[in-house]
């Protein structure tokens, strides 16, 4: 047998494009013609070279190429066949075979056929090229396996069809949903432009002719009750400023059955009709803004709408409605419904002409039962709003003043009646007649202040009366909720201290206000209030065993508070008080030394140093001297406004007291003082015992090198000051002044630029600095004695690390003498259980 010719199978062909899908735009063809240069080379190519090339048939004429293709699909026609009708052997049974390439061939065996058993076999070798393509070991099928075939293509197409339909309906319905989800967005665009255009037009309807067009308003509260939470808002926000606008300047009152059943006028019956209709949908306007109040979705708009209703219309029916919602948020934690309700109460009491005082009186009740509903525990802003009430005087009692108008008209009529001669005394008819006259002026007077808002003087001194008896119950009740605490917590362990020290959050604002309405509060209470402030001021003392726990309960400012408070009720009430301020004088004492900048509020120092010392009348000479000294050794550590607001009072006490200007000498025994001294205790509790005439104020030496100029020139002004009776007083810079000026001046002080000037200042009066004898050193006159400068600076920082290592010292012997006395508690309770 001759050598078989080896056929090498040409590629597959990629599909060939349409004639109708191959398009050449004019812009390629300008391109082309445009640029020759790049694009000649493509009329040289020799296709059919190429074409040999891709098809890698060799030595092959077109005209076979045909059949060459024929053959390989039939090939691979024969082999998937083989495939199907062959079953793969498990791997267990036969191991596969694994080629050069690395590829593995499992072992296949033919499948068993229940009507017939065999194999359809594929011959491999490939005809010659003259063969007529046809396969001779084919075997022919049965009628039964053609049917049986041609039934199983049936089903198959109907299969296929089916799921071509369902595919269909699937793509169909995903399209129709997709159209609808834009038209639902197209239309909800448009609903809500139509809805915002009717509510626009309704508003303005109303706004024309209220009376005519009073039904819109249940158009409008029916579009608030729609699904899109915009549509709502608008809503609210449209019916507030229609009712704010519509809203007649009186009560509306529903007419009573027997009014009903009368005949009336059709202008009356359209009055009627306006006034029901427009007090019902403002009632159900009230309802949703309650209701809405309580979703955080509409809590703020609510807020505005009902805020603003009671700012507008505190008049109007409804009232308390509004007043609870905004007492209720009085002392919300967000701020800016606190700040909404606030604002709103304010108004209320400073505008008492819209409700004549009405508003006022239920506004601070229902802070009253507020504050007491909630344990004291709120936002300061809660009764803070009380500093916005305005009392007028002589209405503490009016009681009297109405029993002295009643007295003065008795005795007016008695007086007509003597001067009236008994002949001209008028007969029965006219008496009738005059009454009637006057019972007609007083009911036609009634119905004027009814409609004018204008208020009787006794109604309005009674009203400020319950107003003022609920403030001042409130702060009684937040003073006596601080004593209890103090009170009930001194019995628990002084590790709790720290847990507690935000327990009375509304005691400053009720100091300041019992501050305010000081000269209003009844002299019944006026001894209840000071013991509440002694023991309030007293909380955190040291000098106290019980209360030593409750260092950390209340802050400094808040004891200066009621110190300054004390004061302020003292002064206002002069003439009927006789209490003894013996205490908040220690108190003060104590506290300028545990003020601490930063941490305590500088300008309740400064106002109690203002109130209590500057201000009051003469001071023992024992305790003026220990504040001057306190207030010169505590200037060495505070901030510079806090120093120049000490020093500033302690000018002024040494100016009004002559002799303790006695510590401004440097004598043997701490002045020039007749008779014998008292020794000085700088650690005392109590200014009259400290002993301060025995000691120099020594520390205005230091002030005078502070850094900022005006406290070194307040010092050395202080320390200059002579001890002549007849010294002209400068003028007096209350501390109050001084502190502001001072903390304004803090941001734009500049050190380097006044040093600068300091250093000139000092140069320039070097050559006539006068020695004086301020504290322990001398300054030195020669300015060329460098090694007495630096000794006497050795000596001043030699001192001062001494106090310092004193104090700690101090404050160790302390914190161990503590530790053993909780010690021995412990053994002797110890001891007693066992």
């Amino acid at each position: 047998m001759g050598k078989k010719q080896r056929i090498i199978l040409p590629p597959e062909l990629p599909p060939e494009p349409l004639e109708d899908e191959i398009e050449v735009s004019d812009e390629d063809l300008q391109f082309v013609t445009e640029n020759r240069d790049y694009a000649g080379f493509v009329s040289s190519l020799d296709t059919q070279l190429i074409t040999r090339h891709v098809r890698r048939v060799a030595d092959v004429k077109e005209d076979a190429l045909e059949a060459l293709y024929e053959k390989r699909l039939k090939k691979k026609s024969l082999e998937n066949d083989n495939k199907e009708r062959k079953l793969q052997v498990d791997p267990v049974d036969a191991l596969p075979v694994k080629t050069l390439d690395g590829k593995l061939y499992y072992r296949t065996v033919p499948k068993a056929s229940n009507k017939f058993e065999g194999v359809l076999s594929v011959n491999e070798a490939v005809g010659d090229d003259e063969g007529d393509g046809v396969d001779k070991n084919v075997v022919k099928l049965t009628k039964a396996e053609r049917r049986a075939k041609l039934k199983k293509s049936k089903r198959e197409a109907k299969k296929q069809a089916k799921d071509f339909a369902e595919k269909e309906e699937v793509q169909q319905a995903s399209q129709a949903e997709v159209l609808a989800e834009v038209k639902e967005d197209l239309s909800a665009e448009e609903a809500l432009e139509k809805k915002k255009s009717k509510l626009a037009e309704l508003g303005m309807m109303l706004l024309q002719d209220p009376e005519s067009n009073i039904r819109f308003l249940k158009e409008m509260l029916q579009i608030c009750k729609d699904n899109d939470s915009a549509i709502v808002k608008l809503g609210l926000l449209s019916l507030l400023a229609v009712f704010k606008d519509i809203l007649p300047g009186y009560r509306i009152r529903c007419p009573t059955e027997k009014e009903q059943e009368m005949t009336v006028s059709k202008a009356v019956k359209k009055i009627r009709f306006f006034e029901s209709t427009l007090l019902s949908a403002y009632k159900v306007y009230l309802q949703k803004l309650i209701a809405f109040e309580k979703q955080s979705e509409f809590h703020h708009v609510a807020i505005c709408c009902v805020c603003t209703l009671l700012d507008a219309v505190p008049h109007f029916n409804f009232r308390e409605s509004l007043l609870a919602v905004v007492i209720k948020n009085i002392g919300s934690p967000d701020d800016v419904t606190r700040e909404f309700c606030c604002a709103t109460v304010k108004s209320l009491f400073s505008n008492e002409g819209k409700h004549g005082g009405e508003a006022t009186v239920e506004a601070v009740q229902m802070i009253a039962n507020h504050v007491k509903a909630h344990d004291c525990q709120l936002h300061p802003d809660s009764i803070e709003v009380f500093l916005s009430l305005s009392f007028n005087e002589g209405f503490r009692n009016p009681e009297k003043s109405n029993e002295n108008s009643r007295l003065k008209n008795k005795r007016s009529k008695r007086m007509k009646n003597l001067e009236e001669p008994s002949q001209l005394q008028d007969n029965d008819k006219k008496r009738n007649r005059r009454e009637q006259l006057t019972k007609t002026r007083e009911e036609v007077n009634a119905d004027y202040r009814a409609a004018s808002l204008a208020s009787d003087v006794m109604e309005q001194k009674q009203r400020q009366s319950e107003t003022l008896s609920a403030v001042f119950q409130t702060y009684f009740r937040i003073l006596k909720h601080a004593v209890h605490l103090i009170s009930v917590r001194s019995e628990v362990n002084s590790s709790l201290s720290t847990a507690a020290s935000g327990a009375h959050p509304l005691l400053t604002e009720c100091l300041n206000g019992i501050g305010k309405f000081s000269h209003l509060i009844d002299l019944d209470f006026m001894g209840d209030l000071m013991n509440y402030l002694k023991k309030l001021a007293n909380s955190g003392s040291k000098s106290d065993d019980s209360s030593e726990a409750f260092l950390s309960r209340l802050t400094v400012s808040e004891r200066l508070q009621c110190c300054i408070v004390a004061f302020k009720v003292m002064r206002n009430n002069l003439d009927a008080l006789n209490v003894d301020l013996k205490e908040f004088f220690v108190q003060l004492y104590n506290l300028i030394l545990e003020y601490r900048p930063g941490r305590d509020q500088g300008e309740v120092l400064a106002e109690a140093l203002k109130l209590m010392l500057c201000e009051d009348r003469q001071h023992d000479m024992q305790r003026t001297a220990a504040f001057i000294k306190r207030l010169a050794t505590c200037s060495l550590c505070l901030g510079s406004a806090e120093s120049m607001a000490a020093l500033v009072t302690a000018r002024h006490l040494l100016q009004k007291n002559v002799k303790c200007r006695n510590l401004l000498e440097n004598d043997a025994g701490g002045g020039s003082v007749s008779g014998s001294v008292a020794k000085f205790q700088p650690y005392a509790s109590d200014p009259n015992l400290a002993g301060a005439l025995a000691s120099v104020l020594w520390e205005l030496n230091l002030l005078s090198k502070h850094y900022h100029p005006a406290i070194s020139t307040m010092a050395s002004g202080i320390s200059g000051m002579s001890t002549s009776h007849n010294q002209v007083s400068l003028s007096f810079v209350s501390p109050q002044q001084a502190f502001m000026e001072m903390s304004l001046e803090k941001e734009s002080f500049c050190l380097k630029n006044h040093g600068k000037k300091l250093n000139q200042k000092r140069k320039r009066e070097r050559a006539s600095f006068v020695p004086t004898s301020v504290g322990p050193t001398l300054v030195m006159t020669n300015p060329t004695d460098e090694d007495g400068l630096r000794n006497k600076l050795s000596d001043h920082f030699s001192l001062l690390r001494d106090i310092m290592e004193n104090e700690r010292l101090r404050y160790e012997l302390d914190g161990t003498n503590i530790s053993l006395q909780l010690y021995k508690e412990y053994k002797n309770q110890k001891k007693i259980k066992q």
